[in-house]
């Protein structure tokens, strides 16, 4: 079973023959007590080309220590040197439970073992007063062995500093200011893997170049193949900036593609709000398809587009029962002592555990489909050869706004559409509608932003403030279907159903506020606003 712990570290460069500095004059360290040298030996694990590494992503197996088992380390704030690593015990094989977790980056490739690193870590640990673990301060002598094709080694030591559980991160910056002031510095690597590779990598093209290419007699030996390298790798990572209506429109479905890979490992591990956020990539990448077709082929972006629809509507079943979960819960809160008749937390509970354990199963089954592979292959595919229509390359200025637009128009149809209804299921179901082309037209604001700046932004605001009013109004239907269900089975088993019955009198009420509520809201985002807001 695997279990995740979260590690706050940092490492510095130190020479081969360095020793570990004193740190007793560190503020809050009271003792620093000498654990030995341990042996580590660690294998990595990544794809042939790199895409784990190429995250800032890490899967070893190691053995030596007390931690041995596979470790698979993703990036929290590399700038803090924050990670979750995820354990799972000693195999020979890579634990499903962990390849899971990578499944979004190398869709279906092969993870094979790259690099094995040899460590020999000479240990002690920081101390409080009461002898309680600060740290784990450490010099590490490091044998890398890379295992793919060419082979190639490389050794170096370095300084790594690990915060314990619960203690203050303010204690690694008093240590790094110790370790400056002895002329120590922070490591550029984000880890001893990114390291390895990079070193062995500039070795195999030092030997290259040596036997085909006779250098300069004046040269500095290895300056300018690492230089050729960090520019290669600097360039294969960077987007160049967007000039083209197509171009912002393609940024934008590049940052949500990014989002639904990073995304995939938090909601395979239930991270509190990550299906919500996944789902949201999903609306705004198929948002983006439909409002902008004028741009993109719809031949190639629809049929993705229906798939973001699949994946979103299996995301959705998590999701909606969590929101309907806590609206619920939040209700039961309310009502007073006196009113609560019956079991009704306890039927309450019952309910959402049984839902949440059937939707989570559903989401977690999706995301290791083929199905959800293809959809994430598709993307890519779009966005390395982007299937552009002849008004693709307009300037932004006026493309932009001119979808924008459209969607408003859609929109503003939709409300008053709702609004000129009698209350009813008829009306329910027209501000649903009328909820998602708000979504959808709040979405292509956003996409417009890095173009338009300002106006684009106001726009999204006062669409987000519509979407807010319509989508309170729609948690209320499906809150009332809910109510209405459990009000049933609590008859059914002999319960009185009358405080189910009160909290959907509470839900029809909510209902009717919202709208009421709308036309002042939708008066806010009215049209001659709105074309302030593009124009100005």
């Amino acid at each position: 079973m695997a279990e995740t712990q979260r590690e706050i570290e940092r490492k510095y460069d130190v020479e081969a023959d360095a020793a570990l500095p004193d740190l007793t004059g560190v503020a809050g360290v009271a003792d620093v007590v000498d654990k030995g040298v341990v042996e580590l030996d660690a294998v990595y694990h990544d794809t042939t080309d790199q895409l784990l590494l190429s995250d800032s992503i890490t899967l070893r197996r190691r053995t030596g220590g007390d931690d041995e088992g596979w470790h698979l380390k993703l990036p929290v704030s590399l700038a803090q040197g924050v990670r979750d690593e995820i354990r799972a015990p000693l195999s020979d094989a890579v634990p499903p439970e962990l390849s899971g977790l990578v499944r979004s980056r190398v869709r279906d490739a092969a993870l094979v073992p790259v690099m094995r690193l040899l460590t020999a870590r000479d240990l002690r640990h920081l101390l409080d007063a009461k002898g309680a673990l600060l740290a784990e301060l450490s010099i590490d002598r490091v044998r890398a062995e890379r295992l793919t094709e060419g082979g190639g080694t490389s050794e170096w030591a370095e300084i790594e500093v690990e915060l314990a559980d619960g203690a203050d991160p303010a204690l690694l910056d008093r240590i790094e200011k110790k370790l400056k002031k002895l002329g120590v510095q922070r490591s550029s690597s984000a880890s001893k893997l990114a390291r390895a590779q990079a070193d062995t990598a500039l070795s195999e093209t030092r030997q290259r170049l040596a036997e085909s290419t006779p250098k300069p007699a004046k040269a500095k030996k290895g300056k300018a193949d690492e230089q050729y390298i960090v520019i290669q790798l600097k360039d294969s990572a960077v987007q160049p900036d967007p000039v083209t209506a197509a171009d912002h429109v393609l940024a934008y479905v590049r940052t949500q593609r990014d989002a639904l890979v990073a995304l995939d490992p938090d909601v395979r591990r239930d991270v509190p709000d990550s299906v919500h956020q996944m789902r949201v990539a999903t609306r705004r990448m198929r948002s983006a398809f439909r409002s902008y077709r004028k741009l993109l082929d719809r031949a190639v972006t629809d049929p993705i587009g229906e798939e973001l629809k699949w994946l979103a509507g299996e995301l959705g079943v998590d999701r909606d029962q969590e929101v309907l979960a806590e609206r619920l819960t939040h209700r039961v809160d309310a009502v007073p002592g006196t009113l609560l008749l019956g079991p009704v937390r306890a039927r309450l509970q019952i309910w959402g555990v049984a839902g949440a354990g059937d939707a989570r199963s559903r989401t977690v089954a999706a995301l290791e489909g083929q199905r959800y592979v293809q959809l994430l292959n598709s993307v890519d595919a779009l966005l390395a050869d982007p299937p552009l229509r002849k008004a693709a390359a307009a300037s932004p200025d006026k493309a932009l706004p001119k979808a924008v637009r459209k969607d408003y128009a859609r929109l503003e149809a939709r409300i008053e559409h709702a609004l000129a209804l009698e209350p009813g299921e008829e009306r329910d179901v027209a501000m649903h509608g009328a909820r998602k082309a708000a979504k959808r037209a709040r979405y292509a604001g956003e996409a417009a932003r890095p173009a338009l700046g300002k106006p684009a932004k106001r726009f999204a605001k006062r669409m987000k403030a519509v979407q807010k009013v319509l989508g309170d109004h729609q948690d209320s239907v499906v809150a009332r279907e809910a109510l209405r269900n459990l009000a049933v089975q609590a008859h059914a088993a002999g319960e009185t159903s009358f405080t189910w019955g009160l909290l959907y009198g509470q839900e029809e009420a909510t209902a009717a506020e919202r709208e009421n509520e709308l036309p002042g809201v939708w008066h806010r985002a009215s049209r001659p606003k709105l074309r302030a807001a593009l124009s100005s």
